[in-house]
């Protein structure tokens, strides 16, 4: 199969495949012109790749799942330390966008929204900038 039917069946835009290729994932064939000749096992691959990426899986992550996932004598609880460790970073990352959005609901609420210059939401962002320059050069 070539690239462009790989890309359909896989759901990747070639751009990617073409990524995973150059970082190791998928190692199609090549034909003697040089074009990729993809096997089922590629798009299988590439779809396992999909799911594990639209899940939020670093490419690393990835990595060690697809080597896994090739291994039949893996043990089940390697696969699920990485997964937890991946559910970890969601939480992380959930909990600083709550925080973020009730700063930003906070700021929202106090902006009267009018024809008066002054905006709550600026001078916050200004009043952190300063923050952030006055640690960074003392520190």
């Amino acid at each position: 199969m070539n690239i462009g039917d790989v890309a359909d069946l896989s759901g990747l835009p070639a751009k990617t495949i073409r990524y995973y290729e150059d970082i190791g994932l998928v190692e199609p064939l090549r034909s003697s012109n040089g074009y990729r000749s993809f096997r089922q096992s590629d798009v299988h691959k590439l779809a396992f790749l999909a799911r594990a990426r639209a899940l939020g899986f670093t490419i690393e992550d990835c990595r060690s799942l697809l080597k896994l996932y090739a291994d039949t004598d893996r043990a089940s609880a390697e696969v699920k330390q990485i997964a937890e460790e991946h559910l970890d970073r969601i939480d992380s990352k959930i909990a600083e966008l709550t925080e973020m959005r009730a700063t930003l609901s906070h700021l929202v609420d106090a902006c009267a929204g009018d024809h008066r210059p002054d905006c709550p939401i600026l001078a916050d962002l200004a009043m952190e900038q300063k923050a952030g320059s006055i640690s960074k050069a003392s520190g």
